[in-house]
């Protein structure tokens, strides 16, 4: 099971925020450079996303993404504002591994069915979800009133075997992950899941880690990273 630690940018920095909306705060303003603490800290994988383009619907923060492929040696995934498949093909040529898909997957069924046709397990879809309804536009809306199970299900029909799921009213609040509604998903869609939101401490990683063999294939942390709850080779070590 990977821990994933998260890079989120938002003007050029990395930030966090509380649910996604509340509470910025900016860890550094250097983005690979906190891209190589991760790798050297035993990284495997990283989970950056682009504040901006969740926000406004255009990734602003590409470049950025590219050159921390470029020159880190593990895999990076990237997600935020993400809505057509000429941007999946310019971050997959600069060397991004995997794309994560939000909102226009949530909103159109006809180009998610294409786009994992076309690009199969080179892209994953992120299902963000409050009070059990997926989120979109940042965090902002509802995705037409979408049970977050119900997309889960119908993202396995299409063919996807992973996805994300985050607990928006969880992140950044370092007030544990939703164990219930991640094992629920585990166990009613067969899917791999990856999840994010909430995580505070290695007993929360703990926790996480008994659903390994219900399908859990990772953990994505952020604020607890950067706050010093504990530190990314001890949470690698937990698992």
């Amino acid at each position: 099971m990977l821990i994933i630690p998260a890079i989120d940018l938002q003007d050029g920095c990395v930030v966090r925020y509380v649910r996604g909306a509340t509470d910025k705060k900016v860890y550094s303003r250097d983005p690979l450079k906190t891209a190589k603490h991760w790798v050297k800290q035993g990284a495997e994988f990283l989970h950056i996303v682009d504040l901006d383009g969740a926000f406004s619907g255009i990734p602003k923060n590409i470049e950025i993404a590219k050159s921390i492929a470029k020159e880190i040696k593990i895999p990076v995934e990237f997600g935020g504002g993400v809505r057509d498949t000429g941007t999946i093909e310019e971050l997959l040529k600069a060397g991004i591994k995997r794309v994560v898909l939000g909102t226009r997957a949530v909103q159109d069924e006809k180009f998610l069915r294409t786009t994992f046709k076309k690009f199969k397990d080179k892209v994953i879809v992120s299902i963000d979800a409050k009070a059990g309804r997926v989120m979109i536009k940042g965090w902002k809306s509802e995705g037409k009133g979408v049970l977050s199970l119900d997309f889960a299900n119908a993202l396995k029909e299409i063919g996807f075997k992973e996805a994300i799921y985050t607990d928006t009213s969880k992140d950044g609040t370092l007030l544990g992950p939703n164990i219930k509604d991640t094992k629920e998903i585990l166990k009613k869609t067969g899917l791999k899941v990856i999840v994010s939101g909430g995580i505070s401490s290695l007993d929360d990683i703990i926790k996480l880690q008994k659903l390994k063999n219900d399908g859990l294939s990772g953990i994505i942390i952020g604020k607890a990273l950067y706050e010093g709850k504990f530190t990314l080779s001890q949470a690698i070590k937990s698992v």
